[in-house]
């Protein structure tokens, strides 16, 4: 049996804020945006070069998530993003 991380849960205020900066700012892709119920969707963002894992966009819904978004590993660095071209990414 094969095992991987498939995707990572990344806590945001708002869906297309986050797929804009995702997708304009660090041109990943979106190979999932799927309406659930209840204002929720099913959003998955990956860099273009290597799709093998991905950022589950997960939508905060009560005040104790508010305080986690752009902290979600308690002021840790949460992501390391490799990148052949710094310059160009930023």
């Amino acid at each position: 049996m094969k095992q991987y991380i498939s995707s990572i849960s990344l806590l945001v205020r708002d869906y297309d804020e986050a797929i804009k900066f995702y997708t304009k700012k660090l041109h990943f892709l979106i190979p999932e945006d799927t309406e659930l119920e209840g204002h929720k969707r099913w959003v998955t963002i990956t860099p273009r070069e290597n799709n093998s894992c991905h950022l589950l966009l997960a939508k905060v819904i009560v005040e104790q998530q508010y305080n986690a978004v752009g902290n979600q590993s308690g002021g840790r660095v949460f992501l390391f993003l490799y990148t052949d071209d710094f310059w160009r990414d930023l």
